[in-house]
């Protein structure tokens, strides 16, 4: 299979993107230059203007985290198709179709633009497209790149109906290829039952438009822990994903020359996916599997950290990922012996899946030490709420750096963030984002 690729040109035209005022954190120091040039200048965090609050990553612990994901998935014989919206950084999905992923989900169709855009070439995206507009463009995104490979959901014969009169209407050349999504109670979207499931699927066979390609869901809603009943729920997901391919294969909705696609697997249960969608098929049911977890290639020091197979307590065989997320704050008051507020606040952090987590104290131009004993109790649009233990050497002016909980609401706050090197403070790199 020949392996997905991006545009050379458009992501070398990122790093020529001049810095300014627009890039809050930046120092003004570097206002004119180019990414590039800003980069190989190796400018300092704390020495060389960085206004705070910043959030930075750890090239070390990407690169680990890379490797890591990589050879977990090839070992264990699925293919990665990482969810992009954790990012939206064309410089990483490079990274990680460098490492071997098979392609980049998406999840909405402005999303899908964002990556076209820098040419990737071969996108799930993970929901059921309807928008008219969004058809058209893709029919002539269709034509325009023969190379170009996409596939999304389905599930209602409702929404079959409406993504065939579109692309029929936008003269769509080629048929787009879906998958019927499950869903389960409690969860998000797909189908309910496999009546329902076989439904769709008639409905694709019989669109001139649309082509079968398989069966894809999403587990990570049917759990928020890694217990004994939540991972019974998602066995049984799993499980009920393997017979709806199978019984799609056995109806003759699906075009035996070509492989079925099954796909599942955010980053807190992929473990689990992989047993199920790996291996174990019916003899002569070819299978490609594939994987959409996106959090691995930063990981956290909150959610993922407690839940990920590969987290801080590792549920399976390998090397735990390191978290490759900081953020730094400056002290700006500290109004009594209890209590400090620094910086930072729900415009510069994340806080739906668990609040930032103190790690690091920076005072009077020294090194970064260790901090424990601290917490943040609250955050308000810029102001984080720091509960001191007894004798706390916080004071008005130190910084302090903090561990962040679900990558997936901090990078949406940063549209260009530094990359650092070994010493955690020497910048060796900008990744823009684009939300």
């Amino acid at each position: 299979m020949k392996p997905a690729a991006m545009d050379p040109a458009a992501l070398r035209a990122l790093r020529e993107e001049r810095l300014d005022w627009r890039f809050r954190a930046v120092p003004s120091a570097l206002w004119g230059l180019s990414i590039e040039e800003a980069a190989a200048r190796g400018p300092r965090l704390f020495a060389d203007g960085f206004l705070g609050p910043v959030v930075v990553l750890a090239e070390a612990a990407l690169e680990h985290n890379l490797r890591t994901m990589a050879a977990w998935c090839a070992e264990h014989g699925v293919m990665l198709a990482p969810h992009g919206k954790t990012t939206m950084a064309p410089q990483l999905f490079d990274r990680q179709l460098g490492h071997g992923a098979w392609g980049i989900t998406a999840a909405n169709a402005g999303q899908l633009r964002v990556y076209r855009a820098f040419g990737v070439s071969r996108v799930l995206l993970a929901n059921q497209l309807v928008d008219p507009a969004a058809l058209r463009w893709l029919a002539d995104e269709l034509t325009r790149d023969p190379g170009f490979e996409f596939c999304c959901w389905v599930d209602s014969v409702r929404g079959v109906e409406l993504m065939s009169r579109a692309l029929a209407g936008a003269g769509a050349r080629r048929p787009v290829d879906v998958l019927v999504e499950l869903g389960a109670e409690g969860g998000r979207t797909g189908v309910r039952d496999r009546d329902t499931a076989l439904a769709v699927a008639a409905a694709v066979r019989d669109s001139g438009a649309l082509r079968l390609a398989g069966v894809g869901g999403y587990e990570g809603s049917l759990a928020h822990d890694a217990g004994d009943a939540s991972r019974g729920r998602i066995a049984s997901y799993v499980d009920d994903l393997r017979e709806l391919a199978v019984a799609l294969a056995e109806g003759g909705f699906l075009d035996p020359a070509r492989p079925v696609t099954v796909t599942a697997g955010g980053s807190a249960f992929f473990d689990q996916v992989a047993d199920g969608i790996g291996t174990g098929w019916p003899a002569g049911l070819e299978v490609l599997p594939i994987l959409r977890s996106g959090a691995y290639l930063t990981h956290d020091d909150g959610f993922y950290r407690e839940i990920s197979p590969l987290g801080e307590h590792p549920r399976v065989a390998g090397v735990p990922f390191e978290s490759a997320l900081r953020a730094w704050a400056q002290v700006t008051s500290r109004p009594s012996a209890e209590l400090a507020l620094l910086t930072l606040g729900k415009r510069d952090a994340s806080f739906d899946e668990g609040l930032p987590v103190p790690r690091l104290h920076r005072a009077d131009g020294g090194s970064p030490v260790p901090l424990a004993g601290h917490s943040v109790t609250a955050l308000n649009d810029q102001h984080a709420f720091v509960s001191l233990p007894p004798g706390s050497p916080l004071e008005v002016g130190d910084w302090v750096g903090l561990g962040l909980s679900h990558p997936c609401t901090v990078f949406d706050k940063w549209p260009l963030i530094p990359v650092v090197g070994a010493d955690g403070e020497t910048v060796v790199d900008f990744v823009r984002t684009f939300f």
